[in-house]
């Protein structure tokens, strides 16, 4: 049996400092979308990449991936994106397993109404937070986790 590399005191504090970071982050954006358009984080996040997909739609399967997220959870959100008239689902004629959702105008308005100041929240608490440098830092940093934690078997 291997002897675990414990975190050194510089190491656990960047690892401490991260988690509450991202959970306080995480938080506050949740808030500001909640009590400024009525939407969670994550049906804005939802919203934001059917309008960058071609046609304004995507094949749910593809949704749940981009998003890291499980299809239950995203039929969840996506139903009551549905219900507020944000989202419409169809199915595919070739493959009737395959459902794809779309943005509705009224969810490309919801969206552009959401954007500012959703931006704004993101602008005060973490990019205007660091330098142009620490930010890339950041970037890079971050970047090569992602990597990993994609390239890695659970």
């Amino acid at each position: 049996m291997m002897t675990p590399r414990w975190l050194t005191e510089a190491e656990q504090d960047a690892w401490l400092a991260f988690l509450t970071a991202a959970s306080l982050l995480e938080r506050r954006v949740g808030r500001q979308l909640e009590r400024d358009s009525g939407l969670s984080h994550l049906q804005y996040e939802i919203l934001v990449r059917l309008a960058d997909a071609s046609d304004g739609e995507l094949r749910m399967t593809e949704l749940a991936a981009t998003l890291l997220n499980s299809k239950s959870k995203l039929t969840y959100q996506v139903d009551q994106l549905e219900k507020a008239g944000l989202v419409t689902r169809r199915t595919c004629r070739q493959d009737l397993r395959a459902v794809y959702a779309r943005l509705t105008d009224a969810g490309r308005e919801r969206l552009e109404q959401a954007a500012p100041g959703h931006v704004d929240t993101v602008r005060e608490f973490f990019i205007d937070a660091f330098t142009p440098d620490q930010l890339a830092a950041v970037a890079a940093g971050f970047g090569e986790v992602n990597r990993r934690l994609r390239e890695s078997p659970e």
